[in-house]
Protein backbone atom coordinates (compact mmCIF):
# COMPACT_ATOMS: atom_id res chain seq x y z
CA UNK A 1 0.00 0.00 0.00
CA UNK A 2 1.36 3.35 -0.71
CA UNK A 3 2.22 5.84 2.14
CA UNK A 4 1.95 8.97 0.00
CA UNK A 5 -0.89 11.09 -0.86
CA UNK A 6 -0.68 11.89 -4.44
CA UNK A 7 -4.22 13.24 -5.86
CA UNK A 8 -6.00 16.46 -4.80
CA UNK A 9 -9.14 17.09 -5.35
CA UNK A 10 -10.03 20.99 -5.37
CA UNK A 11 -13.82 22.16 -5.69
CA UNK A 12 -14.29 25.51 -7.85
CA UNK A 13 -17.78 25.09 -9.11
CA UNK A 14 -18.93 27.47 -6.10
CA UNK A 15 -21.01 30.43 -6.43
CA UNK A 16 -19.43 32.61 -4.02
CA UNK A 17 -22.62 34.86 -3.21
CA UNK A 18 -20.76 36.11 -0.18
CA UNK A 19 -18.35 37.76 -2.21
CA UNK A 20 -21.31 39.04 -4.51
CA UNK A 21 -21.25 41.44 -6.61
CA UNK A 22 -17.29 40.67 -7.66
CA UNK A 23 -18.53 37.21 -8.77
CA UNK A 24 -20.66 38.09 -11.04
CA UNK A 25 -17.75 39.16 -12.77
CA UNK A 26 -14.97 36.54 -11.87
CA UNK A 27 -14.94 33.41 -9.60
CA UNK A 28 -14.00 33.90 -6.36
CA UNK A 29 -10.56 31.28 -7.05
CA UNK A 30 -9.47 33.77 -9.25
CA UNK A 31 -9.67 36.83 -7.35
CA UNK A 32 -6.10 38.31 -6.71
CA UNK A 33 -3.96 37.67 -3.54
CA UNK A 34 -1.25 40.34 -3.93
CA UNK A 35 0.42 39.12 -7.78
CA UNK A 36 -1.43 35.75 -8.01
CA UNK A 37 -4.91 34.74 -7.88
CA UNK A 38 -5.88 32.60 -4.70
CA UNK A 39 -5.84 28.78 -6.69
CA UNK A 40 -2.43 29.57 -7.94
CA UNK A 41 -1.05 29.79 -4.16
CA UNK A 42 -3.49 26.81 -3.28
CA UNK A 43 -2.24 24.60 -6.30
CA UNK A 44 1.40 26.27 -5.36
CA UNK A 45 0.68 24.43 -1.99
CA UNK A 46 0.13 21.28 -3.28
CA UNK A 47 3.24 20.64 -5.45
CA UNK A 48 4.49 21.47 -2.43
CA UNK A 49 3.33 18.86 -0.35
CA UNK A 50 3.91 16.22 -3.45
CA UNK A 51 0.82 16.16 -5.14
CA UNK A 52 1.19 14.64 -8.98
CA UNK A 53 -2.72 15.21 -9.68
CA UNK A 54 -5.10 18.18 -9.06
CA UNK A 55 -8.60 17.06 -10.00
CA UNK A 56 -10.57 20.78 -10.24
CA UNK A 57 -14.38 20.21 -9.72
CA UNK A 58 -16.05 23.13 -11.80
CA UNK A 59 -19.19 23.62 -13.40
CA UNK A 60 -20.55 24.43 -17.01
CA UNK A 61 -20.34 28.30 -16.07
CA UNK A 62 -17.14 28.10 -14.71
CA UNK A 63 -15.51 26.19 -17.00
CA UNK A 64 -12.91 28.35 -18.15
CA UNK A 65 -11.53 28.17 -14.72
CA UNK A 66 -8.60 25.85 -15.77
CA UNK A 67 -7.27 27.95 -18.26
CA UNK A 68 -5.18 29.68 -15.64
CA UNK A 69 -2.69 25.91 -15.53
CA UNK A 70 -2.98 25.82 -19.27
CA UNK A 71 0.59 25.35 -20.78
CA UNK A 72 -0.44 26.36 -24.47
CA UNK A 73 -2.22 29.47 -23.17
CA UNK A 74 -0.59 32.55 -24.53
CA UNK A 75 1.75 34.88 -22.41
CA UNK A 76 1.51 38.84 -23.99
CA UNK A 77 4.36 39.39 -25.58
CA UNK A 78 4.95 42.83 -23.20
CA UNK A 79 4.88 40.89 -20.32
CA UNK A 80 7.48 38.35 -21.91
CA UNK A 81 9.43 41.25 -23.18
CA UNK A 82 9.73 42.98 -19.36
CA UNK A 83 13.11 42.72 -17.58
CA UNK A 84 11.18 42.27 -14.20
CA UNK A 85 11.83 38.80 -13.48
CA UNK A 86 9.32 38.37 -10.83
CA UNK A 87 6.31 38.83 -12.60
CA UNK A 88 7.48 36.67 -15.24
CA UNK A 89 8.12 34.10 -12.39
CA UNK A 90 4.29 35.01 -11.04
CA UNK A 91 2.80 32.84 -14.13
CA UNK A 92 2.18 29.50 -13.67
CA UNK A 93 2.96 29.18 -17.54
CA UNK A 94 6.70 30.34 -17.00
CA UNK A 95 7.00 27.88 -14.38
CA UNK A 96 7.86 24.02 -14.54
CA UNK A 97 5.80 21.65 -13.12
CA UNK A 98 5.38 17.98 -12.65
CA UNK A 99 1.62 17.58 -11.99
CA UNK A 100 -1.58 16.63 -13.90
CA UNK A 101 -4.69 19.02 -14.45
CA UNK A 102 -7.53 17.61 -14.41
CA UNK A 103 -11.16 18.38 -14.75
CA UNK A 104 -14.33 17.40 -13.71
CA UNK A 105 -18.10 19.42 -14.00
CA UNK A 106 -20.15 18.93 -11.63
CA UNK A 107 -23.82 19.10 -12.89
CA UNK A 108 -25.95 20.34 -10.50
CA UNK A 109 -24.94 22.47 -7.63
CA UNK A 110 -25.72 20.01 -4.79
CA UNK A 111 -23.23 21.19 -2.05
CA UNK A 112 -19.81 20.69 -1.01
CA UNK A 113 -20.24 16.84 -0.51
CA UNK A 114 -21.61 15.89 -4.52
CA UNK A 115 -18.97 17.87 -5.60
CA UNK A 116 -16.14 15.64 -4.36
CA UNK A 117 -18.82 12.90 -5.14
CA UNK A 118 -18.14 13.83 -8.66
CA UNK A 119 -14.54 13.38 -8.14
CA UNK A 120 -14.66 9.34 -7.75
CA UNK A 121 -14.35 8.76 -11.13
CA UNK A 122 -10.68 10.79 -11.36
CA UNK A 123 -9.69 9.78 -7.87
CA UNK A 124 -9.95 5.98 -7.97
CA UNK A 125 -8.88 3.87 -5.36
CA UNK A 126 -6.21 5.02 -3.41
CA UNK A 127 -6.22 7.90 -0.97
CA UNK A 128 -6.55 11.40 -1.57
CA UNK A 129 -6.44 15.04 -0.10
CA UNK A 130 -8.81 17.68 -0.56
CA UNK A 131 -7.67 21.30 -0.52
CA UNK A 132 -10.95 24.17 -0.61
CA UNK A 133 -10.23 26.68 -2.65
CA UNK A 134 -11.64 29.52 -0.82
CA UNK A 135 -8.81 29.41 1.83
CA UNK A 136 -4.91 29.32 1.96
CA UNK A 137 -2.91 27.95 4.41
CA UNK A 138 0.66 29.77 5.52
CA UNK A 139 3.07 27.98 7.37
CA UNK A 140 6.35 29.86 8.43
CA UNK A 141 9.45 28.02 8.63
CA UNK A 142 9.82 24.13 7.46
CA UNK A 143 6.52 22.55 9.00
CA UNK A 144 4.05 21.88 6.16
CA UNK A 145 -0.09 20.94 7.52
CA UNK A 146 -0.52 18.62 4.55
CA UNK A 147 2.44 16.66 5.13
CA UNK A 148 1.67 16.33 9.08
CA UNK A 149 -1.74 15.20 8.10
CA UNK A 150 -0.40 12.80 5.76
CA UNK A 151 2.06 11.22 8.27
CA UNK A 152 -1.01 11.08 10.93
CA UNK A 153 -2.75 9.10 8.05
CA UNK A 154 -0.68 6.51 7.36
CA UNK A 155 0.63 6.11 10.68
CA UNK A 156 -2.46 5.55 12.68
CA UNK A 157 -4.36 4.09 10.01
CA UNK A 158 -7.14 6.77 9.85
CA UNK A 159 -9.83 6.95 7.58
CA UNK A 160 -10.16 10.66 7.51
CA UNK A 161 -7.44 13.19 8.57
CA UNK A 162 -9.23 16.86 9.25
CA UNK A 163 -7.29 20.37 10.01
CA UNK A 164 -8.89 22.77 12.60
CA UNK A 165 -8.23 25.82 14.04
CA UNK A 166 -9.45 27.54 17.32
CA UNK A 167 -11.89 30.33 16.36
CA UNK A 168 -13.43 33.24 18.59
CA UNK A 169 -16.42 31.30 19.83
CA UNK A 170 -18.93 33.99 18.44
CA UNK A 171 -17.66 32.52 14.76
CA UNK A 172 -18.49 28.92 15.78
CA UNK A 173 -21.99 29.47 13.78
CA UNK A 174 -20.44 29.81 10.55
CA UNK A 175 -18.04 26.24 10.49
CA UNK A 176 -18.02 22.65 10.59
CA UNK A 177 -17.25 22.16 14.56
CA UNK A 178 -15.36 19.39 16.20
CA UNK A 179 -16.31 17.06 19.17
CA UNK A 180 -13.05 16.06 20.53
CA UNK A 181 -12.12 12.90 22.20
CA UNK A 182 -9.13 14.72 23.85
CA UNK A 183 -7.24 18.77 23.69
CA UNK A 184 -4.04 16.85 22.24
CA UNK A 185 -2.54 18.25 18.92
CA UNK A 186 -3.83 15.38 17.09
CA UNK A 187 -7.21 14.02 18.44
CA UNK A 188 -9.80 11.65 17.66
CA UNK A 189 -13.47 12.87 17.32
CA UNK A 190 -16.91 11.71 18.97
CA UNK A 191 -18.59 13.94 16.42
CA UNK A 192 -18.55 16.93 14.15
CA UNK A 193 -21.30 19.44 14.22
CA UNK A 194 -21.88 21.86 10.78
CA UNK A 195 -22.79 25.64 11.81
CA UNK A 196 -23.60 24.90 15.83
CA UNK A 197 -25.50 27.82 17.76
CA UNK A 198 -23.68 29.76 19.26
CA UNK A 199 -23.64 28.22 23.15
CA UNK A 200 -24.08 24.33 21.71
CA UNK A 201 -20.79 24.25 20.31
CA UNK A 202 -18.91 21.07 21.78
CA UNK A 203 -15.65 23.08 20.68
CA UNK A 204 -14.58 25.57 19.26
CA UNK A 205 -12.11 24.12 17.04
CA UNK A 206 -13.34 24.86 13.56
CA UNK A 207 -12.67 22.71 9.74
CA UNK A 208 -9.70 24.42 8.18
CA UNK A 209 -10.19 23.45 4.41
CA UNK A 210 -7.76 20.51 4.51
CA UNK A 211 -8.63 16.42 4.57
CA UNK A 212 -7.14 13.38 3.81
CA UNK A 213 -9.64 10.71 2.91
CA UNK A 214 -9.18 6.86 1.95
CA UNK A 215 -11.69 6.31 -1.16
CA UNK A 216 -14.58 4.85 1.01
CA UNK A 217 -15.69 8.57 1.90
CA UNK A 218 -16.86 7.95 -1.61
CA UNK A 219 -19.77 4.97 -0.37
CA UNK A 220 -20.58 7.35 2.45
CA UNK A 221 -21.45 10.35 0.64
CA UNK A 222 -23.51 7.97 -1.98
CA UNK A 223 -25.47 6.89 1.20
CA UNK A 224 -26.24 10.44 2.34
CA UNK A 225 -29.44 12.04 1.21
CA UNK A 226 -30.28 15.54 0.45
CA UNK A 227 -29.60 17.62 4.00
CA UNK A 228 -29.58 21.46 4.64
CA UNK A 229 -30.34 23.66 2.04
CA UNK A 230 -31.06 20.56 -0.60
CA UNK A 231 -27.22 19.92 0.08
CA UNK A 232 -25.21 16.71 0.00
CA UNK A 233 -23.10 17.74 3.34
CA UNK A 234 -19.58 16.47 3.65
CA UNK A 235 -20.11 17.04 7.19
CA UNK A 236 -23.26 14.09 6.74
CA UNK A 237 -21.22 11.95 5.31
CA UNK A 238 -17.81 12.14 7.93
CA UNK A 239 -20.63 12.01 10.74
CA UNK A 240 -21.84 8.53 9.05
CA UNK A 241 -17.77 7.23 9.07
CA UNK A 242 -17.52 8.38 12.75
CA UNK A 243 -21.24 6.58 13.22
CA UNK A 244 -19.92 2.98 11.85
CA UNK A 245 -16.52 2.95 13.76
CA UNK A 246 -14.07 4.71 10.92
CA UNK A 247 -10.73 6.35 12.48
CA UNK A 248 -11.37 9.73 11.98
CA UNK A 249 -8.83 12.22 13.17
CA UNK A 250 -8.35 15.92 13.82
CA UNK A 251 -4.85 17.81 13.58
CA UNK A 252 -4.77 21.58 15.06
CA UNK A 253 -2.82 23.70 12.84
CA UNK A 254 0.07 24.98 14.84
CA UNK A 255 1.05 29.14 16.13
CA UNK A 256 3.21 28.85 13.17
CA UNK A 257 0.29 28.22 10.23
CA UNK A 258 -2.85 30.13 9.77
CA UNK A 259 -5.35 30.13 7.42
CA UNK A 260 -6.41 32.91 5.29
CA UNK A 261 -10.29 32.60 4.36
CA UNK A 262 -11.18 33.78 0.80
CA UNK A 263 -15.29 33.15 1.76
CA UNK A 264 -16.17 36.99 2.45
CA UNK A 265 -15.48 40.29 1.64
CA UNK A 266 -13.70 41.25 5.03
CA UNK A 267 -11.85 38.55 4.87
CA UNK A 268 -10.62 38.80 1.21
CA UNK A 269 -9.44 42.04 2.40
CA UNK A 270 -7.36 41.19 5.17
CA UNK A 271 -5.61 38.30 3.09
CA UNK A 272 -4.88 40.48 0.38
CA UNK A 273 -3.12 42.92 2.83
CA UNK A 274 -1.31 40.67 4.05
CA UNK A 275 -0.37 38.74 1.06
CA UNK A 276 0.57 42.08 -0.11
CA UNK A 277 3.14 42.74 2.56
CA UNK A 278 4.81 40.22 1.99
CA UNK A 279 5.42 41.54 -1.44
CA UNK A 280 8.79 44.03 -1.27
CA UNK A 281 7.51 46.12 -3.77
CA UNK A 282 3.79 46.24 -2.87
CA UNK A 283 4.56 46.68 0.17
CA UNK A 284 5.50 50.45 0.18
CA UNK A 285 2.18 50.60 -1.99
CA UNK A 286 0.22 49.29 0.94
CA UNK A 287 1.95 51.42 3.81
CA UNK A 288 1.67 54.57 1.86
CA UNK A 289 -1.77 54.20 1.50
CA UNK A 290 -2.92 53.27 5.52
CA UNK A 291 -0.30 56.32 5.72
CA UNK A 292 -2.62 58.90 3.85
CA UNK A 293 -5.51 57.08 5.32
CA UNK A 294 -4.69 57.95 8.96
CA UNK A 295 -3.28 61.59 7.74
CA UNK A 296 -6.76 62.03 5.67
CA UNK A 297 -8.64 60.84 9.56
CA UNK A 298 -6.69 63.27 11.38
CA UNK A 299 -7.99 66.26 9.85
CA UNK A 300 -11.68 65.07 9.65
Amino acid sequence: MTTRITTAVVPVAGLGTRLLPITRAIPKELLPLARKPILQYVAEELLGFGIKKIVLVTSEAKRSIDGLFRPDRPTPRPILDDDREARRQCLWSQQSHDVEIEVVVQPRQLGLGHAIFCAEPAVGLEPFAVSLADSVIVSQGPSCLLRQMESVFFERAAHIVMAFEEVEPRLVSHFGIADPKSDADVFELDDIVEKPEIGQAPSNLAVAARYVFTNDIFEHLRQTGLGTRGEIQLTDAIRRSIQVGRRVLGVKLTDSQRRYDIGSIPSYVQAFVHFALQDSELREAVLAALASHRADHQHE
